[in-house]
């Protein structure tokens, strides 16, 4: 509610509404286009996935293959793209946490 008892202007909250959703949609598509990175190993194992989580590439040092020992460089490419993701996820929160707290705000909206 508008103070004073005034009924909040409709044509201005769909404004607001679509403004928003433009400004989600665009940081989206950074998102899509940023690249992250995480290793394991010490940079043994290096992993990079888009800011929307999307596997890009995985680099793999020669010192970390041992063909009697395939489980453990199993477990560094899972630790790295896991802390690949993690990164993602801290650019995630970066460019849509202030969009989804704008819709927060808004009546009907809440997140």
């Amino acid at each position: 509610m508008i103070p004073g008892g005034g009924q909040p202007d409709m044509q201005q909250l769909l404004q607001q509404a679509q403004k928003m959703q433009q400004d989600l949609a665009q940081a989206q598509e950074e998102l899509a286009r940023t690249e992250v990175d995480g290793q394991a190993g010490g940079g043994l194992v290096k992993a990079t996935v888009t800011g929307s989580g999307e596997l890009r590439g995985l680099a793999i040092d020669p010192k970390a293959v041992d063909p009697e020992d395939t489980e453990t460089l199993a477990d560094l490419i899972v630790a790295a793209v896991h802390a690949a993701n993690e990164n993602a996820s801290v650019l995630q929160q970066q460019k849509l946490g202030p969009l989804a707290q704008g819709l927060g705000g808004m009546p009907g909206l809440g997140m």
